[in-house]
């Protein structure tokens, strides 16, 4: 089964997770006021998931490691590639993801930033995140991605997201995905 999250605000009930099993497409979401994170751990251990490609921050910049070789104290090489928000800045979500693939250690969670496909397929010049009503035209680009059907419509932009996550764990297994960063500091895999 392959994973990817759209990993949102704690509480918001914003965190989506997309899976492509046996060619079918499914999808989790949080719900508003509960934990996303007790969510998480408990959909994922339901689903007996070993690996999940998530949007979020699993790491820090390699200065605070006291690693003599880095000296930003803002951005890993990583996110500076693909001009991504700083982990620092992003705090409080970069915490939980570091503690989630901390409690659910027997899953290898990979870093993935879905805003990459998002630009490299157009999406913005076709009203990604614009409106709800521009996301079956959305879909209809990230389509030539899969080889079998997606769905014609999804509920929100997190779960679209959620499917561009999905889409890194996709072009992985084809080895098609690329890398950014490095082992020391933290990848982000696309």
């Amino acid at each position: 089964m392959l994973v990817g999250i759209d990993y949102g605000s704690n509480l918001a009930g914003t965190t989506v997770v997309a899976c492509l099993d046996n060619n079918e497409f499914c999808f989790y979401s949080s719900v508003k006021k509960k934990s996303a994170d007790s969510f998480l751990i408990e959909t994922l251990t339901n689903l007996a998931v070993t690996k999940v490609f998530l949007d979020a921050p699993l790491s820090l910049p390699a200065v605070y490691a006291n690693s003599e070789n880095y000296k930003d104290y803002f951005f890993r090489e990583c996110d500076r590639a693909l001009k991504c928000m700083s982990p620092m800045f992003l705090g409080g979500l970069t915490a939980r993801a570091m503690q989630l693939k901390s409690k659910l250690s027997a899953i290898d969670f990979v870093e993935t930033y879905p805003a990459f496909h998002a630009k490299r397929l157009g999406l913005k010049n076709l009203g990604y995140k614009k409106s709800i009503s521009e996301i079956p035209v959305v879909l209809l680009t990230i389509q030539r991605e899969f080889s079998i059907a997606l769905p014609k419509e999804l509920p929100n932009w997190h779960y679209v997201d959620a499917l561009l996550a999905l889409l890194t764990a996709v072009r992985f297994e084809q080895g098609l995905h690329q890398v950014f960063g490095n082992a020391i500091e933290g990848e982000i895999i696309v």
